[in-house]
C-alpha cells in the first residue's frame, strides 16, 4: 500500500526571471463562462524553483507541485519543453534601399 499521492503538474511560460533560483510561471486555462458557456482563457502565476537558473522568459516549462520552500514558492521546474527565442534572432537586420 503506497502512501505516496501523485503530485499535480503544470505547463506554462515563464514571465519573470529576475529573482535567484526562482522563477515566476503563468499557467493558462480554458473554463466555459458561466452563464454565457463561451470559453474564455484564465491564468494564474506561480513563483517556481529553479535550482540551476536555467530558465529565461518566454520558456515554456513543466512545473510539479512540492514541499513549501518559502513563503511563495511551493512549485519546481521539473524540464523545459521549449525555449525561448533568443533577442539577437528577433532584431531584425537593417535591409539596404
Amino acid at each position: 500500500m503506497s502512501w505516496h499521492t501523485k503530485r499535480k503538474e503544470f505547463v506554462g511560460v515563464v514571465v519573470s526571471d529576475k529573482m535567484d533560483k526562482t522563477v515566476v510561471v503563468r499557467v493558462d486555462r480554458r473554463v466555459p463562462h458561466p452563464i454565457y458557456k463561451k470559453h474564455i482563457i484564465k491564468s494564474k502565476k506561480y513563483h517556481a524553483h529553479d535550482p540551476n537558473n536555467e530558465c529565461r522568459v518566454g520558456d515554456v516549462v513543466v512545473i510539479r507541485e512540492t514541499r513549501p520552500i518559502s513563503k511563495t514558492k511551493r512549485w519546481v521546474v521539473v524540464k523545459i519543453l521549449q525555449r525561448a527565442k533568443s533577442p539577437e534572432l528577433l532584431q531584425e537586420t537593417p535591409q539596404e534601399t
